[in-house]
């Protein structure tokens, strides 16, 4: 029911109307799901060391350091599987490999030390797979607990908006927009793995976990400003989303951008240690900053209109 105020309908009608494209954003939307779930399953994610187990040897070079591909070359006669080489600061290379044993260790230092290479051994560990396969399992638990957790407070937080819709079902949007927001850079991540050798680490991990209370901070901002203008306003309620998406609009674009231009920031001038961290960031803001304007609020107007519709 509209509240019959001149002033408020001229504000209406001068507001971009988000909710009335949603059937482009459900569309646009599903395709992203589908076609990162399609990818998920015929790539799969490139599991890191962390995950699977391996050896990492890190070293430092007196001099200059060679090229990736020269250490690669040199390597080429060991049994190691696929070699990362990974630069770090000025004259620094991680190594990560298969696991390896001791005398395996000792021939690789001799042959990268062949032509006067003098090198600092840093560090040389070995990760065993029962160890990766527990991380995983605790990483698997984690990102679950992260999820379970935000829908509950979701539905806590919205307990006293009883109308037009029950307090769950803000939680059940906002669960369908973070599964949207995580699908989209491991999608990303699947490609990059089958065709770039790109990993799934534990910083990876955690900038997807970054990303769920990113994401979750975005769509609580609108459902709070909804939840406030339900109470104190008299317009329908498509038209209270589309005015709370207008009002926390600017501020939502403002942060997202200022958080953007770091992690891009990061991903062209950080390093390759931080280079795909930023990248997990970067995919996943976009994302979140995108269901949480485009995806969740628009969900919640189509269940208001789905159960209108069956009360007919």
């Amino acid at each position: 029911m509209r509240s019959g105020d001149g002033c408020g309908d001229k504000l209406y009608f001068n507001m971009i109307h988000f909710i009335k494209y949603r059937k482009i954003y459900f569309i646009f939307s599903g395709t992203l799901i589908i076609a990162s779930v399609v990818i998920l399953a015929v790539f799969g994610l490139k599991p890191g060391i962390d995950f699977v187990g391996g050896s990492i040897l890190e070293i430092e070079y007196k001099e200059e350091r060679p090229g990736n591909q020269e250490i690669r070359e040199k390597l080429a006669d060991f049994d190691l599987g696929t070699v990362y080489v990974q630069p770090t600061e000025e004259k620094g290379i991680i190594l990560k490999m298969k696991d390896i044993l001791e005398e395996t260790h000792q021939q690789i230092l001799e042959k990268l030390q062949e032509n006067g290479g003098l090198i600092e051994e840093k560090r040389f560990e070995t990760i065993g797979p029962m160890i990766g396969q527990e991380l995983k399992n605790k990483t698997t638990i984690v990102i679950v607990v992260a999820l379970l957790s935000m829908i509950l407070y979701i539905a806590l937080a919205f307990r006293k908006v009883q109308k037009p819709l029950r307090s769950w079902v803000y939680g059940f949007a906002s669960a369908i927009a973070l599964f949207h927001d995580i699908l989209v850079p491991l999608g990303v991540f699947a490609v990059l793995g089958r065709f770039y050798n790109i990993e799934i680490t534990i910083p990876i991990v955690t900038a997807l976990l970054a990303v769920l209370g990113y994401s979750i901070n975005n769509t609580v901002v609108v459902f709070d400003r909804m939840r406030e203008n339900l109470l104190k306003r008299g317009e329908t309620f498509e038209e209270t989303v589309d005015i709370s998406l207008n009002q926390t609009l600017t501020r939502q674009v403002n942060t997202s951008l200022t958080t953007l231009f770091v992690c891009v920031a990061i991903f062209f001038f950080g390093g390759v240690t931080l280079k795909y961290f930023a990248l997990a960031l970067i995919l996943g803001i976009a994302a979140g900053t995108y269901s949480s304007i485009f995806l969740a609020s628009p969900l919640l107007v189509a269940w208001h209109r789905f159960r209108y519709k069956r009360r007919q």
